[in-house]
């Protein structure tokens, strides 16, 4: 049981650290300073930042849920087995 938390946490890490790479690398194709105002690097390299964390938490919420619902799926015939539909 320990073990598998151990498990699902390293997974958990290593898929946001991913998914906010993979942000950070899309984002680096839309041109966001032609929205920003001039002279304003730092807002401009925090909004990029804060963005691929959002949207790559986002992603890898939404892998990890659905990797956990698909880990789960066999207990839906477990319990059918129990009520005998």
């Amino acid at each position: 049981m320990m073990n598998d938390l151990g498990q699902i946490a390293l997974v958990s890490i290593l898929s946001h650290l991913l998914f906010i790479a993979i942000s950070w690398w899309a984002l680096q194709a839309i041109r966001l300073e032609k929205l920003l105002k001039a002279n304003h690097v730092f807002q401009a390299r925090l909004l990029y930042i804060l963005l691929a964390i959002f949207i790559g938490s986002s992603v890898s919420n939404f892998f990890l849920d659905y990797l956990q619902w698909s880990r789960q799926l066999p207990l839906i015939l477990q319990l059918a087995q129990l009520v005998k539909f």
